[in-house]
């Protein structure tokens, strides 16, 4: 009885609102055994009544929901190539906290997990007496989530088994995802991919990830890796990929590469807004980029629509292998907006077969800071709530 109540506490967070019928029917359980956990849930004091559905001619049904103030807080953790994020949310994720961030170089480990570290101290001491219900992490790499192991790291890095340690450190639940697939569960529930069985999630940043969703679920592969988007060999450059290998979709479609060309650009002497801050800072940083774009900086407005066309090719080529009924992008990319759907369309239009292509609708995330409700989501999504449960029990036995 545990595991379906369970069920029915994260089928309340991602679904929202719902009667004891739409819960039957979004998990495939019978009315009568929904009906018992619900009204054990709600003497437990963990969901609430919230009114009654618009009338349809009958009785009119019973809406539920989760009752926030009794589950704690989410802690999430989002990182990515250059950066940490740290917030948390309730269980509407609703921010309760400021998202504190950090610039940070991923590959300089032992930094990045001491810095980790110290936001997350930070975090909960501004929390006060809210209780933790679940630590969510997110970050780029072979990940994975059932073991809790980054296999992108050494086994003697503090992040090749990040979730073990942050549970050892802090005594709570914390769970651990692929950035990219963590993205695509975000936009699954939440976002653009929101009762879509068949949506590949595109996570626009410093690489080029994939989130599959397939039949409704996400889609892993057989190793668990699958969705490495950034390591398609489509590129035309023999520039080096992070991974080691040449032509890589990573090095032509990336916001690194993006900053590549147009730091190169700016140091041959071609004009652009971005030449003082070049020059100043001895570098462009992303939140540069999005400024100069927005400014109608002509450089700038060159380099993303180099990186789109090249990611059109390879949005091509996943449509023939897989015939999406949609593509998102998503990931800190999508800021650019529909400035970018020109472009990949173009892209689209000349390498994919047309029949294939019509049948598959593109859409940019209008998500901000996705990465880092994703890192809430699967921290839901991982947690077994049994816990939780049987304080609650405890507490109205006392």
């Amino acid at each position: 009885m545990d595991n379906l109540k369970s069920t029915i506490l994260k089928h309340l967070y991602f679904n929202g609102t719902q009667s004891i019928a739409e819960v039957s029917d979004g998990i495939g359980k019978s009315i009568p055994l929904i009906t018992r956990s619900m009204n054990e849930l709600m003497d437990d004091g963990l969901i609430t009544e919230v009114g009654l559905r618009a009338s349809t001619g009958g009785r009119r049904a019973m809406n539920f929901a989760l009752r926030t103030a009794m589950h704690g807080c989410l802690l999430a953790v989002a990182v990515d190539q250059y950066s940490v994020s740290i917030g948390a949310f309730d269980i509407e994720n609703k921010p309760v906290t400021t998202i504190y961030k950090s610039a940070i170089e991923l590959k300089r480990e032992e930094e990045v997990y001491a810095i980790l570290l110290s936001m997350i101290d930070d975090v909960l001491a501004s929390l006060s007496e809210r209780s933790v219900l679940a630590i969510g992490i997110t970050l780029p790499g072979f990940v994975d989530a059932q073991t809790g192991v980054n296999n992108s790291y050494s086994p003697v890095s503090p992040l090749y088994a990040l979730r073990d340690n942050i549970r050892k450190r802090y005594h709570l639940p914390a769970y651990i995802e692929n950035d990219s697939s963590a993205i695509a569960i975000a936009e699954q529930y939440f976002g653009a991919a929101k009762s879509v069985e068949d949506a590949l999630v595109i996570n626009l940043n410093w690489g080029v990830g994939l989130g599959m969703i397939i039949q409704g679920g996400l889609f892993r592969g057989h190793s668990g890796f699958a969705g490495e988007f950034s390591h398609i060999p489509l590129a035309d450059e023999s520039r080096l990929c992070s991974c080691g290998k040449k032509g890589c979709l990573e090095v032509e479609a990336s916001l690194h590469c993006a900053i590549d060309d147009i730091q190169e650009a700016l140091a041959n002497g071609e004009r652009s807004y971005l030449e003082d801050i070049f020059s100043q800072e001895k570098g462009i940083q992303f939140e540069h980029l999005l400024i100069a774009y927005e400014k109608g900086d002509q450089l700038t407005i060159r380099a993303i629509k180099k990186i789109a066309h090249m990611l059109g090719k390879g949005i091509a080529t996943l449509i023939h292998i897989l015939n999406p009924q949609k593509i998102i992008v998503s990931g800190r990319g999508a800021a650019f907006g529909e400035a970018l759907v020109p472009q990949i369309l173009s892209a689209v239009q000349e390498y994919c077969i047309p029949r294939l292509a019509r049948q598959t609708k593109l859409e940019i995330s209008n998500m901000a800071d996705v990465q880092i409700l994703a890192s809430a989501c699967i921290a839901v999504q991982q947690l077994e709530w049994k816990k939780k449960i049987k304080n609650q029990l405890s507490d109205r036995t006392a």
